[in-house]
C-alpha cells in the first residue's frame, strides 16, 4: 500500500530557504557617538577647527566596514 502524502510534503525542505543575510548598517546610523560630537563642533566652530573629530569619525566608519 502506497502512502497518501510523501515524507517531503510533511517535512519543509531546508534546501528551497534562502539563506538569511544579516542586516547591513547604513552609514547614517553608525558611529552615532563620534558622528553627534564632530556634527556639532562644525557646527559651532566650522570645519578647520573640528579636523580631529571628523578624522575620529571617519575611523569609527572604517571600523565598522564602510570605505570611507
Amino acid at each position: 500500500m502506497m502512502p497518501l502524502i510523501s515524507d517531503k510534503s510533511i517535512a519543509p525542505s531546508l534546501e528551497n530557504k534562502p539563506a538569511e543575510e544579516p542586516k547591513k548598517l547604513k552609514a547614517c546610523c553608525a558611529c552615532p557617538d563620534t558622528k553627534r560630537v564632530r556634527d556639532a563642533c562644525i557646527m559651532e566652530n566650522g570645519e578647520e577647527k573640528c579636523r580631529h573629530l571628523i578624522e575620529a569619525h571617519k575611523e569609527c566608519m572604517r571600523k565598522m566596514g564602510f570605505n570611507i
